[in-house]
């Protein structure tokens, strides 16, 4: 067991589970009867995707996230599999675009309109056809785009390059052959230059993902894992499984050192599986069992004890599956750091729950929503796969922000755009910038720093006012009540410049971004 400090800070100490109320549910969905150990559901902040039944195949339904209440029993399918469908995962970089594998052995990737479904979608975009037998997961690259992982019980995992001109792709780009029984679970770090697997054989592996070779391996017979997880740049792994008195249990280990893991913690005596989540951008990480209604979660840390319990969110219908919902789709007005979809089988119910922090201002809270990864791929495939690795691409979650990490060229681009080319028709198009209505970048910085200080300006001139009271144009007080009354006005006026600084600095942080855009941009002509 892990030891539990008595006296700990921590601004997640009193996050607490919201289910959502009966008309915000999704009711009447027919969710699979399939006893594969996988999660059933993909969210993105347009769709959810549930893994349904279908007579004479597989298929999936999907649903857009406003769509909630009673489903209509006729609603259309996306089915083309042969076989049951086994995993399904949302595109991270398009939110139309889905992956999905069946016992069939394939992998299909489909487009979904934009528009409203009026019947069953059969036509996929492209097909992934290399394993001998069923599919079980598919994984896309968390930084590169159109390159996706899958594994099979023929107990090879694939690496496929999907940006190809073909309707059908039979070889992948690499066949990793190394497991020598089922592949149970796939993560990748930050960056995506690591993937760890658990498999069937009792053993944790860390790889590379484009070379395909074995860089770590664990095997403890005091834990056997299930699930394995990245726990974001922490250089930690968190595995759950089972010990061998059959208990469920969660280990962490050292990325660098697998020989023994660095804590583990029995949970309970039930023998459903435990699913994993971490968020990178709160350090917490939440445990769903399934086959049980409950939800625990941690806050991890560097220093020991590494994982700190902070409460369990119960509920008494249990989850056959389970949906995470990107950070980009929660909503911050709420202060909701994660929100779940359970798949409830018993009452054909998807119900969404919300962890919430719970705070007294209404104002956006800069410290529990730091820059999380975007919807852009800061790599291609052929980069990717080239040997460049490179951090996501963040955003700001706060309303109306924009990109806040610059897009960088690729070492090798950076070097020949350099050089001047020695005739005019030798330059590349594609490489040379378009500014906007065909200005140079300084007359931009010029123009986008002016509107900047008039804005700055005004801001300042209404901030001087604070419920119709100018305050630097105020007698001294001469009553008790008129001190009263001067104070809490200071107090509000407090509240409002520290609103106002935190603004600043993200202004600050997205215009120094620009500059070093254009600056980059000046470099290459």
């Amino acid at each position: 067991m892990s030891w539990h400090p008595q006296y700990r800070s921590s601004k997640f100490r009193h996050v607490f589970g919201k289910p959502a109320s009966k008309e915000n549910c999704y009711d009447s969905v027919p969710i699979t009867r399939s006893v594969h150990d996988n999660h059933f559901c993909a969210v993105n902040p347009h769709f959810i995707a549930v893994v349904t039944e279908c007579a004479g195949g597989g298929a999936f339904l999907v649903i857009p996230l406003h769509q909630t209440g009673k489903l209509d029993p006729h609603y259309p399918k996306v089915c083309g599999h042969r076989g049951n469908v086994l995993d399904i995962k949302w595109n991270p970089f398009d939110d139309f675009q889905i992956a999905s594998c069946s016992e069939d052995a394939t992998i299909k990737i489909w487009d979904i309109p934009k528009q409203f479904m009026s019947r069953n979608l059969t036509v996929f975009m492209k097909e992934l056809v290399g394993h001998a037998r069923r599919v079980g997961l598919v994984e896309w690259h968390p930084t590169a785009s159109d390159i996706l992982f899958s594994s099979g019980y023929d107990y090879k995992v694939m690496v496929w390059n999907l940006d190809t001109k073909e309707s059908v792709i039979t070889s992948p780009v690499r066949t990793i052959d190394c497991h020598q029984d089922v592949i149970l679970s796939m993560s990748f770090n930050t960056n995506g230059s690591l993937m760890a697997t658990t498999c069937k054989d009792r053993k944790i592996r860390i790889l590379d993902p484009r070379m395909g070779t074995v860089l770590k391996e664990a095997n403890c017979k005091s834990h056997r894992a299930n699930k394995v997880l990245f726990l974001g740049n922490m250089k930690k792994l968190l595995s759950t499984g089972t010990s061998r008195w059959n208990n469920r249990q969660m280990a962490l280990w050292d990325q660098d050192d697998l020989t023994m893991p660095l804590i583990e913690e029995d949970l309970d005596g039930s023998s459903g599986v435990l699913f994993p989540f971490y968020d990178s951008d709160t350090s917490m990480l939440y445990v769903v069992g399934k086959g049980d209604g409950n939800i625990r979660y941690y806050e991890v840390s560097a220093d020991k004890p590494h994982l700190n319990y902070l409460t369990e969110y119960r509920s008494n219908y249990p989850q056959k599956g389970i949906g995470v919902m990107p950070k980009r789709g929660l909503d911050v007005s709420s202060c909701e750091i994660f929100r779940f979809y359970k798949l409830i089988t018993t009452k054909s119910l998807i119900e969404p729950v919300s962890m919430i922090v719970p705070r007294r201002s209404e104002s956006y809270q800069e410290d529990i929503y730091p820059p999380t990864a975007g919807t852009q791929p800061s790599l291609t495939a052929k980069e990717w796969l080239s040997g460049i690795n490179r951090e996501p691409l963040l955003v700001s979650l706060r309303p109306g922000a924009e990109l806040l990490s610059p897009r960088l060229q690729p070492p090798e681009k950076l070097l020949s755009s350099s050089v001047t080319p020695a005739s005019p028709k030798l330059t590349d198009p594609v490489e040379t910038p378009a500014w906007e209505g065909g200005r140079r970048p300084s007359s931009l910085i010029e123009e986008k720093m002016s509107r900047w200080t008039a804005e700055h300006n005004l801001e300042e001139k209404k901030t001087r006012f604070t419920n119709g009271f100018d305050v630097f144009e105020c007698p001294p007080p001469k009553t008790e009540n008129e001190l009263l009354q001067m104070f809490y006005r200071q107090q509000e006026e407090i509240r409002r410049l520290r609103e106002l600084l935190t603004q600043r600095e993200v202004q600050a942080k997205q215009l120094e971004l620009e500059i070093k855009n254009l600056r980059m941009n000046l470099g290459r002509l």
